[in-house]
């Protein structure tokens, strides 16, 4: 699986779909300032109006669109009204961040999406299971431990091939806030090392897998 501009000097260009506070986009803007991930964010496109990330992204300079779940009858016109905003930004990768709808992945995107998830999915995925809400069914089950897994995006909810999981301890004293925090200290570095991963053209499927070189 090749980057599209893995023999180009130019930085890799991402662009951020959101839904809410925009905590992962601020993970990338802070590590792209600091030198350590070597991207640019060309355009976020947010789910959602007024949230706390269409802030993140003016703060930021970087262009950002709105196109609101609520406004679409379907799943199919969302997804192609979001395709249409991309377009002209020309994203080498595109990088959910708290992105709560379903995205229909057209050809030309296939294996260029990716989506970070706060557990050890298979577990605690689909339908139903972001955020706070994620949180509160690990520590409901008696999981001894929890974490986040980066994978390339499917049509279908946090499925697709896994690139990496970082893992956490759950507490005996843990509330879904203090693990929350936990996982997202390691959703902040897992995520860049998967964009790292796939600027380096290390990353390949075979039979549905995920092989790092």
């Amino acid at each position: 699986m090749k980057s599209p501009n893995s023999d180009s000097p130019h930085r890799l260009r991402l662009a951020v779909l959101i839904s809410g506070s925009g905590t992962t986009l601020q993970n990338f803007i802070d590590r792209i300032r600091a030198g350590s991930l070597n991207a640019e964010i060309c355009v976020v496109i947010s789910s959602r109006p007024r949230v706390r990330g269409i802030q993140r992204a003016l703060d930021a300079g970087i262009p950002h669109h709105t196109v609101a779940r609520k406004d679409h009858p379907s799943t199919e016109s969302f997804s192609t009204s979001i395709c249409q905003h991309l377009s002209p930004y020309s994203p080498d990768l595109i990088c959910m961040g708290g992105f709560l709808d379903l995205l229909h992945i057209p050809p030309d995107y296939e294996h260029r999406v990716l989506n970070i998830h706060p557990s050890l999915l298979p577990a605690f995925g689909g339908p139903g299971y972001y955020g706070s809400r994620v949180h509160e069914a690990v520590l409901l089950s008696g999981a001894k431990e929890s974490g986040c897994t980066v994978h390339f995006c499917t049509n279908a909810y946090d499925e697709g091939p896994m690139i990496l999981q970082r893992k956490v301890p759950v507490l005996e004293n843990d509330t879904p806030e203090t693990l929350s925090y936990r996982v997202f200290t390691e959703e902040c570095q897992a995520y860049p090392e998967a964009i790292r991963l796939f600027a380096e053209n290390r990353l390949s499927l075979e039979k549905g897998r995920v092989h790092i070189s």
